[in-house]
């Protein structure tokens, strides 16, 4: 075992003893019931998809996908001045945002991609992410909601659309993002599969990088994991919730209304969607406010879901300055882009 390695796995024995110190704080506001189906389950499960999201990734880094993958967006990307190997993680965070992510750290390491080409591609990435989920989500809320719900995803699309665009544009217009011009423009041809690396090579590479890259992923994703669950069990982010729907004041949606839709968005994505719907039935908000309700709840109550769900990710994947970074800014420009087309929305709708 080498140095670097033996350094490695002592982080990983600290990061783990801060996770259990971390626990016995919360101890008072976990059960056994709680600690197995809320927090060992869906932590396996979280450390199982990031490891399967790393594998993929790193076969199609390895395997010379790349430029299959990024083909299909190469104009549009190119446009951009964003490589192949950003169109590639775009067509994978069609499939997983993970595997998506870890490419493109992979790439930046490797001097493939720059760092602005990787916080662009990323940004950018959000595209594909609103229909990875899409399918489920639109069976589930149009049910609900009915015309509200088709105007409300209209709006969101609009806003992942028009970030997408003005992302490009800046690419575009930024002539710092580009590393080099052969590493950009990368119009070598596809070679077949026959004249590439062997698969046992391939295989070989990912038993090379794969320990080391879940180890730094673990050592940060764990506890802040376990963090963010014990905050939640002891009551601060309900606490957070609460005091955002009190400091609402509005005059285009019932305050009462609205606070109800915020409140029941936090707690649960599809239960924001069955708030406003009764309370739309119940004549007490018309389609347009319910649509304004539903993109307010959306926007108070997903930083607080961000935290929760897309931090520990961020921070595993990339590191902690360049994961809450990466989160940070777009979760940002995601509202700001949500209240500009919920604007033109409330004033020309």
């Amino acid at each position: 075992m080498t140095a670097h390695s033996k350094v490695k796995y002592r982080a990983l024995l600290l990061s783990l003893a801060l996770s259990v110190v971390i626990l016995l704080f919360g101890f008072n506001h976990i059960n056994p019931n709680t600690f197995l189906n809320r927090l060992l389950w869906p932590l396996c499960r979280l450390m199982f998809l990031i490891s399967f999201g790393l594998i993929i990734g790193q076969i199609i880094e390895s395997s010379g996908w790349t430029r299959i993958l990024g083909a299909w967006v190469g104009p549009v990307f190119r446009f951009g001045n964003l490589n192949a190997q950003c169109g590639a993680a775009f067509t994978t965070a069609f499939f997983s945002g993970v595997a998506a992510n870890s490419m493109l750290l992979g790439f930046y390491k490797e001097g493939r991609v720059s760092r602005m080409q990787l916080f662009l591609t990323n940004f950018i990435n959000q595209f594909p992410a609103y229909f990875l989920h899409l399918p489920t989500t639109l069976f589930i809320v149009i049910p609900l909601t009915g015309r509200a719900g088709i105007l409300y995803f209209a709006i969101t699309f609009l806003a992942v659309l028009l970030r997408t665009v003005i992302f490009l544009l800046y690419g575009h217009l930024s002539s710092s993002i580009i590393l080099s011009t052969d590493q950009n423009l990368d119009n070598s041809p596809y070679m077949p599969a026959s004249n590439q690396k062997k698969s046992k090579t391939v295989w070989k590479e990912i038993r090379d990088r794969f320990p080391g890259r879940i180890t730094n992923i673990t050592i940060y994703v764990v506890p802040v994991y376990i963090l963010v669950f014990v905050l939640n069990a002891s009551g601060v982010f309900s606490f957070v919730r609460t005091w955002l729907a009190g400091y609402i004041t509005t005059e285009f949606v019932p305050v009462e209304s609205l606070s109800f839709v915020i409140l029941s968005f936090a707690a649960e994505f599809t239960s924001g969607f069955a708030a406003a719907g009764a309370l739309m039935n119940a004549g007490m908000l018309t389609i347009k406010q319910t649509v304004l309700a539903l993109l307010a709840g959306n926007i108070i109550a997903f930083p607080i879901r961000a935290i929760r769900h897309q931090l520990p990710r961020y921070i595993g994947i990339f590191s902690p300055k360049m994961g809450t970074q990466l989160l940070l800014m777009g979760q940002g420009l995601r509202v700001l882009s949500l209240m500009l087309v919920g604007a033109v929305y409330f004033y020309f709708g």
